[in-house]
């Protein structure tokens, strides 16, 4: 299982950064279009999004509406890879107090490397996600973030096989549609 997960991640990784340079801002901007239509960011809300690298689509231009429409922004800061722990520090970052729990995060935008139409995640191995926002997956308690993924459609596989650690996704935007709990909102 564990090495079946490996070359997945090589194979989707690869789809990902093999995605030309001149289509990902059109990408990004569906993206945005899409989550813009899904009423995401609410103004005035605390979100959270990542620094793109390998690949990833890139969340500025959500991040740049998020901002104009009074959103708190905040990003994922890595304290303990070994640990795995991180931190979701205010954009940008004064010191310790612009740190946020992620439980009081209303929208996350999440990186992934893969996913499938039902909201399930395949990150890059580390489960830094599943790890802070386990507390979701006693959804009568806490009815927030909001996670949706952003990805390219070149990253969707059939079916990603379920771990009792994962945290599944409301929802996952691509440049070609939306999918999960999300697209019924």
């Amino acid at each position: 299982m564990a090495d079946d997960r490996r070359a997945l991640r090589q194979r989707l990784r690869a789809a990902r950064r093999a995605v030309p340079e001149a289509d990902r801002p059109d990408a990004a901007r569906a993206i945005d279009r899409a989550l813009a239509g899904l009423g995401l960011p609410r103004p005035g809300t605390r979100i959270s999004a990542f620094h793109p690298f390998d690949g990833e689509i890139d969340p500025g231009r959500i991040l740049r509406r998020a901002r104009a429409l009074g959103c708190r922004v905040y990003f994922p800061v890595v304290t303990s890879l070994r640990g795995r722990r991180m931190r979701f520090v205010a954009a940008p970052a004064r010191g310790a107090t612009d740190a946020i729990s992620p439980r009081w995060l209303d929208l996350v935008i999440v990186p992934l490397v893969g996913f499938d139409a039902r909201g399930h995640r395949l990150g890059m191995g580390a489960g830094l996600y599943d790890r802070h926002f386990a507390f979701l997956r006693n959804r009568r308690t806490w009815r927030r973030p909001l996670l949706v993924g952003v990805a390219f459609e070149a990253q969707k596989v059939p079916r990603l096989a379920e771990s009792a650690h994962d945290v599944q996704l409301d929802g996952v935007v691509t440049e070609r549609g939306v999918y999960g709990r999300v697209a019924a909102r």
